[in-house]
């Protein structure tokens, strides 16, 4: 390796180190404050918030590796072209494309090995840190409730004045709000002096046994007169279990991009079978409606048949008539036109409710596809910016942390920004999960082309004759039909 790219590889990974580590630790306090209700006065110890931050960062490359690639390229070509040094690189016969050779193939190799952290390292650290959140709800339920104010856990609202015990699930003086379902605005509380928190880690039941307590409830009668009276049942008990499923502890939810899913879990060879098998599993279900809705919608005539003289005589004429109900009696129009009508609408429900079931199907083969293709992108994304972020640097001459940030955070915002539009729209089916994944990509890469173009050929970043040529030839026509004997 020549001296030449010894140099340049040691400028840039000393400045692509220290960017690394600064925004790793920007997303990471990110991190801490989108859990920071998991994970404060929970009584956790710091073993488990160490092991909690540790299962969570895997999730944070994707965001910082190209954003740190197109800083640290901004930044290192930038004090190259500002201190003159890439000047003495030309007069001695370099190009900028032979000065970026060794970086290059730095960056391929880079991508390469970013291809295979999100394929390996990513889904495993997502299966731990979903587990481990639930391990937690099974070790230390009580870490659901905080003292002294109303915590929601699952279908309940859970007040307690204090926590004892050696994990903190024997609870003194409980009050418990417990949600309405039906949404008629009645309300359930019930009160007791004391309880304990049960639980197993082989059981996704957490119980929750109260002692001595008493049991209110809003009853809701029919009669509307009665509700002004506010009625209410009340019962005492000696012990009384509830039973709390601890998936709604830390409820994950599919629909936030903060969270995680199962998708995020997989490597690409079981995406790819787990997206055949979804995709037949979807297709048979459309087969097998389209074949049941067929059977539903059929009418038997064998016994509604009427045997009139009119009959006869339209299949001896072989002539239909175009009022069809004219072949049947009064009573059998009605009752075929109430059978209609109940088809009808039985079918409509059916039909709603089920294109509603493959809907969500298609968007769960949406995210698992969109999850295959982001394995790649991540990948290309290096690559991209870099070339993105090496010619701009070449081309405004600015090293530090001054513009190349701003000019860095603005790329990487509309390319994070683009990302996630079509991410949004892929899994609504309004695009294609291939096109949805790799939008932003092929949007930036023109602009990459672009800036290596004008960077090998010493163009600035804006051409200012070619912008001000057509006004200048405006202004000389404008002079001449003003000033006609001036030439």
């Amino acid at each position: 390796m020549k001296i030449l790219d010894k140099y340049l590889l040691k400028t840039f990974l000393t400045t692509f180190a220290t960017v690394f580590v600064i925004l790793f630790f920007i997303f990471i306090l990110q991190t801490i404050w989108l859990f920071i209700a998991e994970l404060a006065g929970k009584d956790l110890d710091g073993f488990m918030i160490i092991k909690f931050l540790l299962f969570s960062m895997p999730r944070i490359i994707p965001l910082v590796l190209p954003l740190s690639i197109l800083l640290a390229s901004i930044m290192t070509f930038g004090n190259l072209a500002e201190n003159y040094e890439f000047a003495a690189m030309k007069s001695a016969g370099i190009s900028l494309q032979r000065a970026m050779r060794s970086l290059t193939i730095f960056i391929l190799l880079l991508s390469i090995v970013a291809f295979f952290f999100a394929n390996n390292v990513i889904p495993f650290a997502e299966y731990k840190f979903i587990n481990f959140r639930k391990s937690i709800a099974q070790v230390k339920p009580a870490m659901a409730i905080t003292e002294g104010q109303f915590s929601n856990v699952g279908d309940y609202n859970i007040k307690v004045n204090k926590k004892s015990g050696k994990n903190g699930n024997v609870l003194t003086g409980v009050t418990i709000h417990k949600k309405s379902n039906i949404g008629d605005g009645s309300k359930t509380v019930i009160k007791a002096k004391d309880g304990e928190l049960i639980s197993s880690e082989k059981s996704s039941i957490l119980q929750l046994v109260l002692n001595k307590g008493n049991y209110y409830e809003d009853i809701t009668p029919k009669n509307y007169v009665d509700r002004s009276k506010l009625p209410f049942a009340k019962s005492a008990f000696e012990k009384y279990t509830i039973n709390i499923d601890l998936s709604q502890l830390n409820k994950v939810n599919e629909g936030d991009e903060n969270t995680t899913s199962t998708n995020t879990m997989l490597t690409v060879n079981e995406l790819n079978y787990t997206i055949d098998s979804l995709k037949n599993n979807l297709n048979t279900d459309i087969a097998s409606y389209s074949e049941n809705i067929n059977l539903r919608t059929g009418i038997s005539l064998n016994s509604n048949t009427p045997k009139s003289d009119t009959t006869k005589a339209a299949k001896k004429n072989n002539k239909i008539p175009n009022d069809i109900l004219s072949l049947y009696t009064n009573v059998q129009k009605l009752d075929l036109l109430k059978m209609a009508s109940s088809n009808i609408l039985s079918t409509s429900y059916s039909i709603d409710a089920t294109k509603t079931d493959l809907d969500n199907k298609q968007k769960n083969i949406n995210n698992h596809m969109l999850a295959f293709y982001d394995k790649f992108v991540i990948a290309f994304a290096c690559f991209l910016m870099f070339f993105i972020g090496a010619p701009l640097g070449a081309i405004i001459r600015k090293g530090g942390l001054g513009l190349p940030i701003v000019f860095a955070v603005l790329i990487f915002i509309s390319f994070h920004f683009i990302n996630t539009f079509g991410k949004r729209i892929s899994q609504e089916n309004g695009l294609s999960p291939f096109m949805g994944a790799w939008m932003s990509s092929f949007i930036l890469s023109p602009l990459a082309i672009l800036l290596t173009y004008r960077a090998t050929n010493d163009i600035g970043l804006i051409n200012m004759d070619v912008i001000l040529a057509p006004f200048q030839k405006i202004a000389q026509i404008i002079a001449q039909k003003i000033f006609p004997s001036q030439k």
